[in-house]
């Protein structure tokens, strides 16, 4: 049975997209077939990452949403070459960057209830083991339904006290749903920082397992999103601490 990890941060900014397509690459170059789901419709982007400067607005997660093709149609293979050497797949099912799509999104809605219809077609057409969900900021109707669905909750924040308190509000939420695994990531950590101190606050503050805690880097900042941070810089230590934290992701 494939795995639904949602990725969500309560507050914008938290650099969500990142670590979501590098976890997901790391677990797909251990063999895994894994897609990853743009549903941040308002304000879509991690197709960037894996290279797709232009997306067809006739193959994005929006079509399938307006009920003009199954899920699987618009999901398109991105798998990076250590991966297909590994003998594993990644796919990204994008949201349309048309202004016109996110306007009628943002007008007329959508019925989230597909989200879960289409996860679970997704998952028996590209026989994966994983969908990773990379999400809106916030508390809405379509966040709740994935967090309801989700077999693991990876909540990203900063060490940034406006990322806190609403931070709190969303784990006893995920709580309550009985979500089966919730992590913990901080991001955007300062290079002086002790990562090991940060890890045991937060992790005593939340009472979850805070399983990475990942620095600020000039190297992140010069790529600035022109592709996936682990292949790029192979050996760098903060691509460690991806395949560290995707481990933990796995559960092995």
């Amino acid at each position: 049975m494939a795995e639904v990890v949602l990725v969500h941060s309560f507050r914008g900014g938290t650099g969500k997209s990142n670590p979501t397509a590098n976890l997901a690459t790391a677990i797909a170059s251990t063999g895994k077939r894994v897609a990853v789901v743009d549903t941040d419709i308002q304000s879509p982007g991690i197709h960037i990452l894996f290279g797709m400067e232009q997306v067809d607005p006739q193959t994005t997660l929006n079509q399938y949403l307006w009920g003009n093709c199954p899920l699987e149609k618009v999901a398109h293979d991105v798998s990076p070459d250590v991966v297909k050497q590994n003998g594993g797949q990644v796919f990204l099912v994008p949201s349309s960057s048309d202004a016109g799509d996110i306007t009628r999104i943002l007008q007329e809605g959508y019925d989230v209830r597909l989200l879960k219809r289409g996860f679970r077609d997704l998952i028996k057409a590209l026989n994966l083991d994983y969908i990773f969900v990379d999400t809106h900021p916030g508390l809405n109707e379509e966040t709740l339904l994935c967090i309801a669905v989700a077999n693991t909750l990876v909540v990203i924040l900063r060490p940034d006290r406006q990322d806190f308190q609403g931070t709190a509000v969303m784990v006893d939420l995920a709580q309550q749903l009985k979500v089966p695994r919730i992590l913990m990531v901080v991001n955007r950590v300062m290079q002086n920082s002790n990562p090991e101190i940060v890890r045991q606050e937060l992790q005593a503050k939340y009472e979850v397992p805070v399983v990475g805690v990942l620095p600020n880097c000039d190297e992140m900042m010069q790529l600035a999103s022109s592709g996936l941070f682990s292949l790029r810089y192979p050996d760098h230590s903060l691509t460690e601490i991806y395949q560290r934290v995707a481990t933990q992701v796995m559960g092995t």
